[in-house]
């Protein structure tokens, strides 16, 4: 299977199954001298893993980071970085009667299709669980444009029909949505309870902020950071789709009111809208970068759905199992640190772009 690794200069390659022995990460191209331990990781994989509400799958992993190689005395070495992290709970057996079954809104009959052959034990690689390698490795990136002065913040702005109204970023964290505003979270708690009493599953948006990111980062044609940004966000198995700034709005505003206008200030050069979401061009132009992603309704429901045999008999499916209500919450870091990725990687090959950067570095 190819299509397991990502990136340039800050690659990632993650590997395992969901009911595997262990999922994890090998992180090649880490600049040397980052000071990092296992407590960075694992406070990110603490807001991705399951079981930490009633909104989130029941499965009771303690995904602890276990960092294997590319420390030394506390910081990193330039070596490759491998993080394991160990499966405890699986629950093979809730899965045997879909052996010969393609469930409705999952990869089973595309892997079929594809390798003749698939892991119907949670899916294996196309699982959800195999996000948590790449929230590792993105604990990483974070890490550095933290020391750069990159911040990256995601959060749920709607679940459901539910939108948010109010922007508190403290609020975040207080509640188990991850939403900013707390009447809303609320409001989605109801619309949840409803989707669950009906054996049915939500689905919502994600907003991401980057802030402190300098003009200049990406390229101009097929390494555009938002091209970049884009496959990295829709490679997360839920999303179904991304829009940057104002994205679809922008094809039915007129010029005038979706250029921004560039202005001069104590700062620099800035604009003073942001309808491009800080992306022109393919490269940051200084501003925040703002994107939004769609995140599909988790498939796995109770509920009885249609479908077909790999023998391609008529059936009735209920889906048996530990599953989320609402992939929207769990997935809100997995797009930070996927985001925080690829930052970090344009940063790195942007390097080179001109004669005095070089200079800098090597005379």
């Amino acid at each position: 299977m190819s299509g397991s690794v990502f990136g340039r200069q800050f690659r990632m390659s993650t590997w395992g199954e969901s009911h595997g022995k262990a999922i994890g990460v090998v992180i090649d191209g880490c600049p040397a001298g980052l000071s990092l331990s296992e407590n960075d990781i694992q406070k990110y994989l603490d807001r991705r893993k399951p079981g930490t509400s009633r909104f989130s799958t029941q499965r009771s992993e303690a995904d602890r980071a276990e960092i294997l190689s590319g420390l030394f005395e506390g910081r990193t070495t330039g070596t490759p970085i491998s993080i394991l992290i160990k499966n405890t709970d699986q629950h093979s057996g809730d899965y045997s009667d879909l052996a010969h079954v393609y469930r409705p809104g999952h990869a089973d009959f595309g892997y079929d299709a594809k390798f003749g052959f698939r892991d119907y034990r949670g899916g294996g690689r196309s699982s959800g669980r195999e996000t948590a390698a790449r929230v590792a490795a993105g604990a990483v990136a974070a890490k550095v444009l933290l020391e750069l002065g990159i911040h990256v913040q995601a959060y749920t702005s709607s679940i459901g029909p539910i939108t948010i109204s109010s922007f508190d970023p403290d609020e975040i964290d207080r509640n188990r949505l991850c939403m900013p505003d707390a009447n809303a979270a609320e409001e989605a708690v109801r619309f949840l309870e409803s989707c669950m009493a009906d054996q049915d599953s939500a689905g919502g948006v994600i907003t991401c902020v980057v802030t402190g990111l300098p003009a200049g980062i990406g390229e101009p044609v097929f390494d555009k950071l938002d091209a970049s940004l884009a496959k990295a966000i829709l490679s997360i198995g839920a999303i179904k789709g991304i829009e940057i700034g104002d994205g679809f709005a922008a094809a039915v505003s007129r010029g005038t009111e979706n250029n921004d206008a560039f202005c001069s200030g104590p700062e620099g050069i800035k604009k003073k809208t942001n309808h491009a979401g800080g992306i022109l061009g393919g490269i940051s132009d200084g501003s925040e970068l703002v994107f939004r992603a769609a995140v599909k309704p988790t498939p796995s429901v109770s509920a009885p759905q249609q479908t077909i045999t790999s023998s391609g008999e008529n059936t009735t499916l209920r889906i048996k199992g530990r599953h989320d209500p609402v992939i929207v919450p769990r997935a809100v870091v997995v797009v930070e640190c996927m985001t925080a990725a690829v930052i970090l990687d344009a940063m790195l090959c942007g390097m080179g772009s001109r004669m005095e950067y070089l200079k800098k570095i090597w005379l």
